[in-house]
């Protein structure tokens, strides 16, 4: 099956999103010890279209930037590293004790000692993105948008962020965009809100043409029953993984595609990686393969990343869900939470397993 895409289109890929910054210890130490930190421009959405855009692709930003800050000049001068463009409100700081972009804390976790993250948005600046500062309109109609890719930490930020995802999702399906939309479940975000957000994840779902999620984010998001995250033996419970997408399908008839991870937890620095995804009335599977872990953090939106770009390449699906287990692979051997694969051959080359060198 291929999915039918504007042609008229400006952007291949348009992602909403609130920027940040991950600090992380130096040689995989635990946060609690260290001295030393390296600092990198993040989201989770960014993570996914860096797939696109350092391959070529044109790809925005939708987000909202603290005015005269030092760290907003860090961000854009990343996100152009990125070859993107980006559009947003500057707001002012407003005191000491205003707004400011949010700092994710994270070291990577070695051997048997798991990665730590710990989040600290107080003041959160993304919590203000309103459908409002953008001129929609012009973005999904006049200049176009192939793929419109959503997330649920935007979603559940905050209510305002809520309604300016839910209307990026109207608009675009009403200039003939196609919709991707990863549920991304944190439990901290859902806390006292579940009827609100899970109101509003049901509206996207509908009229979205692509879902996806991890081991755990439909049931989570949809309140449906089904296997968990870093179990043993992953790969005897792909039946069971098939039955949920076959529930959500039943749920929302006329998505296109679902797709789901599935990650064993070895070590650290070791994983077992598969995912499933559902085409149609097709099944695609890639069974749990071990995979060498430097970093963890940005793996699934990686896979996101290059399932999404399969599609906007006009590929075959069974390409889709290859490409897209070969970026995640990628994004887990670097430091930064997102990869920047060099060409296509690099990532076919992770796909099948060939790591020689390439003179």
């Amino acid at each position: 099956m291929k999915m039918e895409l504007r042609k008229d289109s400006a952007f291949s890929l348009v992602v909403p999103t609130s920027m940040g910054v991950r600090i992380t210890p130096v040689n995989a130490q635990p946060v609690h010890v260290s001295d030393t930190f390296t600092m990198q421009a993040t989201s989770a959405e960014t993570n996914v279209a860096t797939i696109s855009s350092s391959l070529g692709l044109p790809v925005k930003v939708l987000t909202t930037f603290v005015k005269d800050s030092p760290i907003a000049r860090f961000i854009k001068d990343n996100l152009a590293s990125r070859h993107m463009a980006y559009e947003g409100k500057e707001v002012p700081q407003g005191n000491p004790w205003g707004y400011r972009h949010q700092f994710n804390i994270a070291d990577s976790g070695f051997g048997l000692r798991g990665p730590r993250v710990h989040n600290d948005r107080a003041g959160e600046v993304g919590r203000t993105l309103n459908v409002k500062d953008f001129d929609l309109d012009r973005i999904f109609g006049r200049e176009g948008v192939q793929i419109l890719h959503l997330s649920g930490l935007i979603a559940a930020l905050s209510p305002e962020t809520g309604e300016f995802c839910l209307e990026l999702a109207r608009t675009a399906k009403k200039h003939g965009t196609r919709i991707s939309f990863d549920f991304n479940h944190r439990a901290s975000f859902w806390k006292g809100r579940e009827t609100e957000l899970c109101g509003i994840f049901t509206e996207i779902a509908r009229i979205s043409d692509i879902l996806v999620g991890n081991e755990e984010d439909f049931q989570l998001c949809l309140g449906l029953d089904g296997p968990k995250e870093g179990g043993r033996d992953l790969a005897s419970h792909i039946d069971s993984f098939k039955g949920m997408i076959s529930l959500v399908k039943n749920t929302f008839p006329d998505t296109a595609i679902f797709a789901t991870t599935l990650r064993q937890v070895i070590s650290s620095n070791s994983h077992l990686w598969g995912c499933v995804m559902l085409e149609g009335e097709n099944w695609h599977v890639v069974e749990p393969r071990e995979m060498p872990v430097l970093d963890r953090i940005g793996g699934g939106d990686g896979f996101v990343g290059g399932l999404i770009y399969g599609i906007l390449k006009g590929w075959e699906a069974e390409k889709w869900i290859r490409f897209g287990w070969a970026t995640g692979a990628l994004a887990t051997t670097l430091l930064t939470d997102y990869a920047m694969p060099a060409d296509e051959e690099q990532v076919w080359s992770i796909w099948e397993g060939n790591a020689r060198v390439r003179r």
